[in-house]
């Protein structure tokens, strides 16, 4: 099973990793996108790369990042991101096993697993680089990486999947009291990741997903063969 996050907009500072080494990241056929997108990235200057990022004065810091993606310290992803999903996950208490279940969705690196070592960076789904989309730029590379894993529940928001979609994946939509929840939503996808990815036993179905899910106390039922629903 991998559980596929969203990234975060946020990213924390710093890091005690090495500078980027792009052939140790998994999903290797993801590399060359991934080069030439760092590549173009860095040679931004930093006013360019505030109006292509469409970021304001405070974030500054964010778009001189990426002047250092290859040279800036590292760390693993499910630490890099930061954010409401990220803080109902908690990596920092997670199972050592719940590591090897879990990858987040990335327009600059494609996906990567949680132990993944990255740089701090700013780039956005939505974001367009020399006129091109990133869903342009991937077409159907992270489609075909993540169709060799033998079950993915997918939880990247839609912007992020359209990058690359998973057929067959579960996906899981979040309601209360009939109406899909938008505020509060990375939150309870973050819950539930944490609840999936530390279960004794890894989920190969939607109804494993339910039945952990449920075990868990968390109220949620099938809505199609893909597709489940989480009632907060």
């Amino acid at each position: 099973m991998l559980i596929v996050l969203p990234p975060s907009e946020t990213k924390a500072p710093g890091g005690s990793g090495p500078a980027l080494d792009l052939e140790g990241l998994s999903f290797p056929t993801l590399t060359p996108v991934r080069s030439a997108l760092i590549d173009e990235l860095s040679g931004l200057e930093v006013a360019d790369a505030m109006a292509v990022l469409g970021i304001s004065e405070k974030l500054r810091p964010e778009a001189e990042a990426n002047r250092e993606l290859r040279t800036s310290p590292t760390m693993p992803a499910l630490h890099r991101y930061t954010g409401v999903l990220f803080d109902a996950l908690s990596a920092p208490t997670l199972p050592e096993l719940a590591w090897d279940r879990l990858a987040v969705g990335s327009a600059l690196f494609g996906v990567v697993r949680a132990g993944d070592l990255i740089p701090r960076y700013r780039l956005s789904g939505g974001t367009k680089l020399d006129e091109r989309t990133m869903r342009s730029r991937w077409g159907r590379l992270i489609t075909e990486a993540l169709a060799e894993e033998d079950f993915v529940v997918d939880l990247r928001s839609g912007a992020y999947q359209q990058l690359g979609r998973v057929p067959g994946a579960v996906t899981v939509r979040v309601e209360k009291d009939g109406k899909v929840v938008s505020h509060f939503n990375k939150h309870y996808k973050g819950e539930l990741a944490r609840v999936l990815a530390s279960a004794p036993a890894a989920a190969s179905s939607a109804a494993d997903v339910v039945d952990i899910a449920r075990a868990a106390g968390l109220d949620i039922s099938p809505t199609s063969a893909t597709e489940l629903t989480l009632v907060v």
